[in-house]
């Protein structure tokens, strides 16, 4: 690709001048020079200087038999920079489980600075969904805020 037609601004920011695409995407290499994406630079988590992608920790989550669906997003914070927020969509009969059991399924098994802060139960209706099925994590954090009233907190990475 040689540009965005029209969009200088977006081609700069996503093209290097070596000719090189930005995808976005976040990778590690193993000892055996195999890749891996972990996820992507604009849903990473800064939380008090620890650099965390949601992906990680989305497939953590995803070992508890309640869960059947989960997101993760960041949330403003006074203190933090950034705190992490859980949508999770749980399995047919589980209604019954609290964000404090999906804490405690966490501890011991993930830092602790990994464990997210809030947790949001939400039924598969209100995931808001691209044209092609994507959860709109965009969309999520700022309905996240609005959930959990941080709309007026104010941190670096608003």
């Amino acid at each position: 690709m040689r540009e965005y037609w029209g969009d200088s601004e977006r081609t700069n920011e996503t093209i290097t001048p070596e000719r090189w695409y930005n995808t976005g995407d976040t990778a590690v290499m193993n000892e055996s020079g195999s890749i891996n994406i972990v996820g992507r630079m604009k849903d990473m988590v800064i939380r008090g200087g620890e650099n965390i992608y949601p992906a990680e920790i989305e497939q953590f989550l995803f070992k508890h038999h309640a869960v059947a669906d989960v997101h993760i997003v960041g949330v403003p914070d006074e203190r933090f920079g950034e705190e992490m927020c859980a949508w999770i969509r749980l399995k047919e009969g589980h209604d019954a489980i609290t964000a404090e059991a999906i804490k405690e399924f966490c501890r011991g098994k993930i830092a602790t600075y990994k464990i997210p802060r809030y947790i949001l139960f939400k039924k598969e209706h209100e995931f808001p969904l691209t044209a092609t099925g994507k959860v709109r994590k965009v969309e999520l954090r700022e309905l996240s805020k609005k959930d959990l009233g941080l709309q007026q907190i104010q941190s670096h990475f608003n």
